[in-house]
Order: C-alpha cells, then sequence, then structure tokens
C-alpha cells in the first residue's frame, strides 16, 4: 500500500477516488511507564517511555487506516495526515486519515 502525505502519487495516475479512511486508537499510559518518565524529567534528555509509547501508538493507528484502504480495494492513500487529542489526563487520540484512491497500473 502506498501512503503519502502528497496529493499525488508520482509516477502514478489516480483513475479512481475511493473516499476517506482513518485509523485511530486511544492510549493510556502505564502507571510504571508514567513513574520512570517522571524520574527521567528530573534529569533532562529524551523521555524514551512516552517516545516508545507514540512510535507504537502511531503505527498502530497507520496499520487501522491501510487496513481500512485495503478493505475498499484502494492502491493508495494520499493526502495523509496526523492529529492527536487528549482525551482525559492520562490519555490520548491519535488519528491518521486520508484518501484512499485507486492507481492506473505502472507502464
Amino acid at each position: 500500500m502506498i501512503v503519502v502525505t502528497t496529493d499525488l502519487v508520482p509516477g502514478r495516475e489516480i483513475t479512481e477516488t475511493i473516499g476517506l479512511v482513518r485509523g485511530n486508537t486511544v492510549r493510556s499510559r502505564h502507571l510504571m511507564r508514567t513513574i520512570a518518565a517522571g524520574f527521567r524529567q528530573l534529569v533532562g534528555g529524551e523521555v524514551d517511555e512516552y517516545t516508545k509509547l507514540l512510535a507504537e501508538t502511531r503505527e498502530q493507528a497507520l496499520d487501522r487506516m491501510v487496513a481500512e484502504a485495503r478493505a475498499h480495494g484502494a492502491d493508495a492513500v494520499v493526502g495523509v495526515r496526523f492529529a492527536t487529542s487528549e482525551i482525559s489526563s492520562a490519555a490520548g487520540e491519535f488519528l491518521v486519515y486520508g484518501t484512499a484512491v485507486k492507481l492506473a497500473p505502472k507502464r
């Protein structure tokens, strides 16, 4: 599955627009990760616990969007965007969305 943030796939023609596809997940921080992150914030530097959580969350949301696009018979998702929102003080949503399309065969 081709996933791009641009409105076109370079070198490929879009033959059909299927429509909006999205994937999201809501995650909360694990108590032990929160404690470890709190200690790390005291000394400064990257908070590895949150970096890992964000990466896992982003990948899960992307996987869900791609699965929805495949279910609709898409070859690609264009115009991909990411958004986050706070659900509560301990939970956040990660959303990815774009437009599912079909592409002409490569020449």
